[in-house]
């Protein structure tokens, strides 16, 4: 039986953000919608401040989910959680229509809301969203009047219903029909997904104060050395570091005379030379400047007014003059700022030169090879600063806001939130984890038992190995196969080419170009690597052609498991060159190793954990990598179990998709008693 499912449930407010998930113990299920295939409706109350629950409601509920085979909801995670959390059991398969409707639009951003899906399909249903003025007025969703609610919830079942067939059709006999595994394998994942966040990570509150302490420390040293250094170049200028703009003016040393006509100038292809006579014409030197006192208002920032009998008036006016800031400005003759040079017109900003994270970094690593100590301290100071403000907000205030009060935070992992298929996080974004044991955040996630280890099981290069595949580059392929070390054949490259690099370092090199990266505007010995990459593995480069090709005749691309990428509006220009072409040799190989590979290995460990019954269990994943819980007392079946699914995964891989996938892929283990302190397993 199909079954239509719908929950409403209490939101509460804690840490000033709202919180709808059953895991606050404030919250509770207020109904369960139900809508059959027979066409058989029925609305559930549970906990109604005006409504007696329904008269043996939980077995209703619970007999409905035992007939079930196929549970069809919109973000149906959400309503699994609640199902689960309030005692009852669901096994079955689940279609989600959110997930149906995100891989039909084949990597296109779309509102995936269940109003915006319907209206896209233009459906005729009844579904609006009246609850609004409610919230307004601060009511909870059980105090909504019974009916008003009901009448909600029935829309939002039959709005699923009706978006669930024409899906169904799509998929069937329509334009999906090619998508019959992505958006299956898709829904499967969901399931696992949900038990994660049904499980939570455990988190030490007090190792969470000290990196908390830790940061700040920090940040309040780099903030005090950066003002030292800002006024040893700007002079008496004052400078917001928080302000692009400004921090431009510190960086390059130039500011546009119009922002409008600056922006727009560059929009158009120019010579080298071109683009460093319109950077002249169109900006101005930032010089260094001198603070006097104003002598208008004596330093103060205000001045009075004189009433007619001579005497001031005992209110003040900001002074004109200095802006009330109480000193006047004056030029000196001295150029300010790093005086650094943007490379090309990319660049570009509405609010002059760019200062985003990609370029300082490219900035910096061009300051360290031409021995600009001033200017290499000076932007890594800058970006360590931006680096350590989003650690605190994002993930020690993060955690801090959705640490649950069983101190477990509860991952929470999407499948629809970018093009190509790959997993975000919120509350908080746990995908945005910096990768390595050099993170010190991850020492706060520990295991759930005193005695418990976490484990991480990280897969060794696999977009390199999966572009190798992808590609059949056969120098790539024998590298793999031989274990050849690629970290240090690029950073010999790029040392030899005058900039010496570390392994280390070499690392955010390595498979740039694999995501449409070039040596455009880098140092000349980075340069070099990125132009030794094509020639090296060309048959990467020749496969990237090959992509751009097929989309510029069919406008879409496909991974081997039959996931689909549209670009509809893709152009070429007189230079041979095409939109979107960072993307379109990026999300084959992202897609593939990502949203792909990895949740098949990710299931299947998660299975093996069930079917060997063990309290062990997935907590969390990041991109190439799942993160274990490990009980004590196992540890040594679940290193048997990652050393299994070494040897089994290409096999499930070639049966699942019916492809060859002729490149070893590597499962390493990691096991420590936090996330942080994780050692090699032998």
């Amino acid at each position: 039986m199909i079954l239509i499912l719908d929950v409403e449930n209490t939101v509460v407010k804690r840490n000033n953000k709202m919180h709808l998930d059953p895991f606050e113990p404030e919250n509770s299920l207020v109904m369960v919608g139900m809508l059959d295939g027979t066409g058989l409706e029925q609305i559930i109350t549970f906990d109604h401040n005006e409504h007696p629950p329904t008269e043996n409601g939980r077995q209703i509920v619970q007999d409905k989910l035992d007939k079930t085979t196929l549970l069809v909801a919109h973000n149906a995670v959400h309503d699994l959680m609640w199902l689960w959390e309030s005692g009852f059991t669901y096994e079955g398969n689940v279609f989600d229509t959110m997930l149906g409707e995100y891989i039909l639009q084949r990597g296109q951003k779309q509102p995936l809301s269940l109003e915006a899906c319907a209206e896209r399909y233009q459906l005729h249903t009844q579904k609006q969203d009246t609850l609004k003025e409610y919230f307004k007025q601060g009511l909870n969703v059980a105090e909504i009047p019974h009916n008003e609610l009901s009448e909600y919830l029935s829309a939002d079942l039959h709005a699923t219903q009706q978006l669930f067939r024409e899906q169904d059709r799509q998929y069937t006999y329509g334009t999906g029909k090619n998508l019959v595994g992505t958006i299956r394998l898709t829904n499967q994942l969901a399931i696992h997904l949900a038990r994660i966040y049904q499980r939570g990570f455990k988190v030490d509150r007090n190792a969470l104060e000290d990196v908390r302490k830790e940061f700040e420390a920090e940040r309040n040293e780099l903030i005090k050395n950066l003002y030292v250094q800002v006024t040893d170049l700007m002079g008496d200028r004052p400078i917001n570091l928080n302000s692009p703009e400004q921090l431009s003016w510190v960086i390059y040393s130039r500011k546009p005379h119009d922002k409008m006509q600056w922006a727009s100038k560059f929009q158009d292809r120019m010579s080298a030379d071109l683009f460093k006579s319109n950077v002249k014409k169109l900006s101005s030197v930032v010089y260094k400047q001198k603070a006097e006192m104003c002598t208008s208002c004596n330093g103060t920032g205000h001045i009075r007014k004189i009433k007619k009998d001579g005497t001031p008036h005992k209110n003040t006016n900001k002074c004109v003059t200095c802006s009330a800031t109480g000193f006047i400005y004056k030029a000196l003759n001295e150029k300010a700022g790093l005086k650094l040079s943007p490379p090309n017109k990319t660049w570009i900003s509405a609010n002059g030169f760019s200062t985003n994270k990609n370029n300082l970094i490219l900035l910096e690593s061009w300051a360290r090879s031409n021995d600009m100590p001033e200017a290499e301290k000076f932007l890594k100071r800058v970006r360590r600063l931006s680096a350590v403000d989003t650690y605190l907000s994002s993930f020690i205030e993060g955690i801090n806001t959705h640490l649950k009060p069983d101190g477990l935070l509860h991952v929470r992992l999407l499948q629809h939130r970018t093009g190509t298929g790959r997993l975000s996080g919120a509350d908080p974004n746990m995908q945005n984890m910096p990768r390595g044991n050099t993170f010190p955040v991850k020492k706060v996630f520990v295991s759930r038992w005193s005695s418990g280890k976490i484990l991480e099981a990280d897969f060794a290069q696999l977009e390199f190995r999966v572009a190798a595949f992808l590609s059949q580059d056969k120098t790539a392929i024998e590298e793999v196969k031989t274990g050849f070390d690629v970290h240090s054949y690029t950073a010999n490259i790029i040392t030899h080419a005058g900039q010496p690099t570390s392994r280390q370092e070499a690392k955010a090199h390595t498979f740039a170009p694999l995501f449409g990266a070039s040596g455009y505007g880098r140092s000349s010995a980075e340069a070099a690597y990125y132009q030794q990459f094509i020639k090296k593995y060309s048959g990467i480069a020749e496969w990237h052609q090959s992509l751009k090709k097929e989309v510029l005749d069919t406008t879409k691309i496909a991974t081997p498991s039959g996931r689909e990428f549209s670009f509809p509006n893709v152009e070429q220009n007189q230079y041979g060159n095409i939109s979107y072409f960072t993307q379109i040799k990026n999300y084959p190989v992202q897609s593939f190793a990502t949203a792909d590979i990895v949740p098949v290995c990710l299931m299947y460990i998660d299975k093996m954990l069930v079917a060997n019954r063990l309290k062990s269990c997935v907590v969390n994943t990041v991109h190439d990598s799942i993160v274990i819980d490990v009980h004590p007392d196992e540890e040594e079946v679940i290193l048997r179990i990652i050393k299994r699914t070494n040897e089994v995964l290409v096999d499930i891989i070639n049966k699942k998709w019916n492809i060859d996938f002729n490149v070893p892929l590597l499962l390493e283990a990691k096991i420590g008693k936090n996330w942080l302190d994780t050692k090699d397993v032998a």
